[in-house]
């Protein structure tokens, strides 16, 4: 109303150096909190869903954790595949076979294959086999690979020192091509080594490829995985093992290798670039395979044949 006296403020005006606003606006709000802990940040999302997955591990869930020495079930698909792996004794626990699938040899030698040993034959639509294998082009045909079996490396030395003969057995160190990890297996079982080690990171597995291309040694001899190779070739050498590393610039070539009648682990580095620093530090000695001509390397499985037959050949002379 006119002539009604102003009210004298009641509030202090912001105090000098404040920029214009008051104490409690200046005073912080404690440190950033993590990624983690800020609700709709990703990082707390992952966490929590790893949080999620972790109590599902530990019984909290229907998810178990996979054991350490086995992969996951395969559906290996195509005509060819899967009649070669047939062929091969590849340890196959069902035939998945296409509703209204034309048959040809390969189809019709998959179905007698797997009768006769017992293999369930299932038919299925196009559209769960499509589902089963994520879209591959499966040509109407799939076999199920139940997870490969590893031997544990305690069990392999051991069983080598008590074959009654001189110890070999084969290091893989970084192979990661399923069909030469399969290559390797065949020759090592065909030049009688004993057993075959391959480590659990950056390395090949045995999946259905590896079976097939092993023509079906890998039932026979055993490959067992190790966590630490460095540290398996270790124990081996203290048990009495020579550990011979197969490289280009080896120490001795394949014709000097005197050794090759001893108790021997022969370690075949990976496809590109050869034997680890460390595992290389590891080894007694290096050994090249000596070449004709332009050619520089061999292929990691023909390296391992080779340098398997040259220890056979040897073992023989020996007696």
């Amino acid at each position: 109303m006119p002539g009604t006296p102003r009210r004298p403020k009641s509030k202090k005006g912001p105090s000098a150096g404040t920029g214009g606003y008051g104490r409690k606006k200046l005073e912080g709000k404690g440190p950033t909190p993590r990624a983690e802990e800020r609700p709709h940040h990703p990082a707390a999302r992952r966490a929590k869903s790893a949080a999620k997955s972790g109590a599902a591990r530990s019984g909290g869930g229907t998810r178990q954790n996979k054991p350490a020495n086995r992969d996951s079930t395969e559906v290996l698909v195509g005509r060819n595949p899967v009649v070669e792996a047939l062929r091969a004794g590849v340890p196959a626990t069902a035939l998945y076979v296409a509703q209204g699938l034309d048959l040809d040899d390969r189809v019709t030698e998959s179905i007698r294959i797997a009768g006769d040993r017992g293999i369930a034959i299932l038919e299925v639509s196009r559209h769960e086999l499509d589902r089963m294998t994520g879209g591959a082009l499966h040509q109407g045909l799939g076999i199920q690979v139940p997870p490969y079996s590893y031997a544990h490396p305690d069990d392999v030395l051991a069983d080598a020192l008590d074959s009654g003969r001189a110890p070999l057995v084969v290091a893989l160190d970084g192979l990661t091509d399923p069909r030469n990890l399969g290559a390797v297996v065949r020759s090592a079982a065909a030049f009688g080594a004993h057993a075959v080690l391959l480590p659990e990171r950056r390395s090949a597995t045995m999946t259905a490829t590896a079976w097939r291309t092993s023509a079906g040694t890998a039932a026979r001899l055993p490959v067992a995985r190790v966590t630490n190779l460095v540290r398996t070739l270790t124990a081996y050498r203290k048990a009495g093992l020579t550990v011979v590393g197969l490289a280009a610039a080896g120490v001795v070539t394949l014709d000097d290798l005197e050794v090759a009648v001893d108790p021997l682990v022969l370690v075949i580095g990976s496809e590109g670039r050869g034997l680890s620093r460390l595992v290389g530090e590891t080894c007694d000695l290096t050994v090249s395979i000596p070449m004709f001509g332009a050619a520089e390397s061999l292929n990691a499985s023909v390296a391992a044949a080779v340098a398997l037959a040259e220890v056979a050949r040897r073992r023989r002379l020996a007696g």
